[in-house]
């Protein structure tokens, strides 16, 4: 009796062994895979998006948005400050051709391609809205191409990926058709609301200058999210219509300045002109000649007739030669 308790005994320890050894084994694989999640999210810096191997081809955020001087126009009098963040209004399209919404859905899809391809959706809305608060400000074009490529004739562009070689790289395409989801939602009129009037942002490895002279309105992802102070920040300001007639998707054609002509350029192109005095014979001579006697004209014939014949009237209507 006593050798069966004891059998009985040990085959419960046994057991017991063995699921506290699958429990312990699957805890470990838990934390192991937490921790795997954890360092990809650090990695990042951000909210880890699909198709990593993807990602490795998009070109990361450039950082900062180029600024702008503000638009040199009064101030309309008694202009009221927006209280808070302010949502812009939807964006319309409704009367623009199918060409002008071809080439702004290229040019919005590229700008958040290259500029938050590694964002989260929220992150890729928030930068297509900010591209379109500028399309609306009389501060920037009238266009979404127009804004996107704004600068890169002289390599002053406002959103550096359309200067710094970025579009060289190959997009990924599962990267490239989110990009384009997001661009089509916000050129139908989707909004934005977290980022308000924002036309600037950088990530938060840096700081700009030009961030303590206006007001940030939301951190999305790694982007850190700015609108102007005062009466241009403000929704009213935010009145300039959609003008139609996108430019061609991509950087603009570079265009050199031109160097005024220094005095050492205009002393040699000037160096091949001699003057060759004239002798005073020749101009003695030229000064007491007399202007040659027009010929006389031919007067008027009184009809229109042809003139007389000069045959003899014996030799008309001959037919023979003359000798």
């Amino acid at each position: 009796m006593k050798r069966i308790w004891a059998a009985m005994v040990v085959t419960v320890l046994i057991i017991g062994a063995g699921i506290s050894a699958h429990a312990a084994l699957r805890a470990m694989s838990a934390r192991e895979a937490a921790n795997d999640r954890a360092s990809a999210a650090s990695a990042k810096g951000s909210a880890p998006a699909p198709a990593l191997a993807e990602q490795e081809i998009a070109a990361p955020a450039a950082g900062v948005t180029g600024t702008i001087d503000l638009p040199d126009l009064p101030i309309p009098a008694g202009a009221t400050l927006d209280a808070g963040i302010v949502p812009a209004r939807p964006f319309s399209m409704a009367s623009a051709s199918p060409l002008d919404r071809d080439r702004a859905l290229q040019c919005l899809t590229a700008a958040i391609y290259y500029e938050a391809a590694s964002e989260p959706d929220a992150g890729q809305q928030a930068v297509a809205q900010v591209i379109l608060n500028r399309a609306r400000h009389p501060a920037f074009p009238g266009t979404v191409c127009g804004v996107v490529y704004q600068g890169s004739e002289h390599a002053g562009c406002q959103f550096s990926f359309a200067c710094d070689g970025a579009m060289t790289r190959v997009p990924a395409r599962a990267a490239w058709v989110r990009a384009a989801r997001a661009a089509g939602m916000a050129l139908a009129g989707y909004v934005y609301a977290p980022v308000g009037l924002a036309t600037h942002y950088h990530t938060y490895a840096v700081t700009p200058a030009w961030n303590r002279s206006m007001v940030m309105t939301d951190v999305v992802g790694a982007h850190f999210f700015h609108r102007w102070k005062g009466y241009w920040g403000t929704s009213a300001a935010f009145n300039q219509r959609y003008a139609g007639g996108e430019p061609v998707p991509g950087p603009h054609m570079s265009v050199q300045p031109i160097t005024p002509p220094t005095p050492q350029m205009i002393a040699a192109a000037t160096a091949g002109a001699v003057s060759v005095p004239v002798p005073a014979t020749v101009m003695a001579t030229v000064a007491q000649a007399k202007p040659a006697t027009p010929a006389s004209a031919m007067p008027a014939a009184s009809d229109m007739l042809p003139p007389e014949s000069q045959i003899l009237d014996r030799w008309k209507d001959s037919g023979k030669p003359l000798k």
